[in-house]
């Protein structure tokens, strides 16, 4: 597979790539948000035009890029080997027990701390309380779409991360709204069910489906050869210029919420940032402890870190409004989840030679 991003920390294997482009992925990502916000306040009749294509809360040009972000991670899904994944239950069993069983709670530990104790001085106390609410909501919401991207950088295996995304989409059908009641203390959580439904339709099913009889056609019609060192490698570059410009599209509908609330979203952003790195430490230590295999631990490390952020901002928004404080801790999910991700793929690629290798983990068991 050809390499994604050295800005992330992949390293080239074919020596091809993005050159310069993907040298300073970093920068363009800074450059994309600042030129979203740019939009959003100077050319307000672009996202407003764009915010018409939005069915259930899911904005439908955003749908199509994240679309085009995963599609090249489902072309290299080989549905042949989807079921040998059962011979490595560790991976995915660290998946779910940080992102059911220690996320949502340790987030409400982080929010609570620093937003009504540490930062109390700042935050009013019934604004404190909202910001709580929507941090709530990101940790409740495992990551989907963007796995994808983050497993794709880190060389991640492909077949290995669709099933702990499918898992984990199906046990958030069940789980999303008893644990938000649980942790917001009320029992009359409203769930916008047809975003999440919609979501994984648009973010996970139709890619799948289109990854799955593209390769297929390709394959027969030119051959295995042809289309892993040929097709892919060509395609490779759709998924940073579709990450890109899906920033841009987040920023320029947030930019004016950003602009306006500058402090708090400084406030907001630190237990978020602390949590994000706390539960990829956790998964990436324990993968490692258990000797899974590095392409199977890096994107169980990234899912456990990551949020499902366009289902966290529709539920602020169906709960509490969309000026709320729990809708604009929701978006600052948005706003710091990009940067500090890649941080966390760069570290992944960094330590990959402290893991086992793949043969090692299969003999102790992984």
């Amino acid at each position: 597979m050809a390499d994604v991003t050295a800005a992330a920390g992949v390293p080239r294997e074919r020596g091809k790539g993005l050159g310069f482009f993907e040298r300073f992925l970093t920068v363009w990502v800074a450059l994309c948000i600042v030129a979203g916000v740019a939009i959003g306040q100077f050319l307000p009749g672009v996202p407003d035009v764009l915010q018409r294509f939005t069915y259930a809360e899911v904005s439908i040009p955003i749908a199509v890029l994240i679309w085009l972000m995963i599609f090249p991670m489902m072309l290299q899904i080989d549905f042949g080997s989807v079921l040998g994944v059962r011979r490595q239950p560790k991976g995915l069993t660290v998946t779910l027990v940080v992102n059911w069983l220690i996320k949502p709670f340790s987030m409400l530990v982080f929010a609570w701390f620093f937003l009504q104790v540490v930062f109390a001085p700042f935050i009013p106390e019934e604004l404190a309380l909202q910001y709580v609410a929507g941090a709530i909501l990101l940790g409740a919401a495992p990551c989907t779409a963007m796995v994808f991207v983050w497993s794709y950088l880190t060389r991640g295996d492909p077949n290995y991360t669709l099933v702990q995304v499918a898992v984990n989409d199906l046990i958030m059908l069940v789980l999303f709204a008893p644990i938000v009641a649980l942790l917001l203390g009320v029992s009359n959580v409203v769930v916008p069910y047809d975003t999440l439904v919609l979501s994984v339709l648009l973010y996970i099913v139709v890619p799948l489906v289109a990854g799955y009889l593209t390769r297929r056609a390709l394959i027969r019609r030119r051959g295995r050869e042809w289309f892993e060192t040929v097709f892919l490698a060509r395609f490779g570059p759709t998924t940073i210029v579709a990450l890109l410009a899906t920033l841009v599209l987040l920023f320029s509908f947030q930019g004016e919420v950003i602009l306006g609330n500058p402090l708090h979203i400084l406030l907001i952003a630190v237990p978020l940032v602390i949590q994000t790195f706390a539960m990829f430490a956790l998964a990436y230590g324990w993968a490692k402890a258990w000797r899974v295999p590095h392409r199977v631990a890096a994107p169980a490390a990234l899912i456990g870190a990551s949020n499902f952020f366009e289902l966290a901002v529709a539920t602020a928004i169906a709960l509490f409004g969309v000026t709320s404080g729990a809708a604009l801790a929701a978006v600052v999910g948005v706003l710091v989840e990009v940067p500090v991700m890649l941080v966390l793929v760069r570290i992944a690629n960094a330590t990959r030679h402290r893991f086992a290798s793949p043969a090692a983990a299969g003999a102790a068991g992984a």
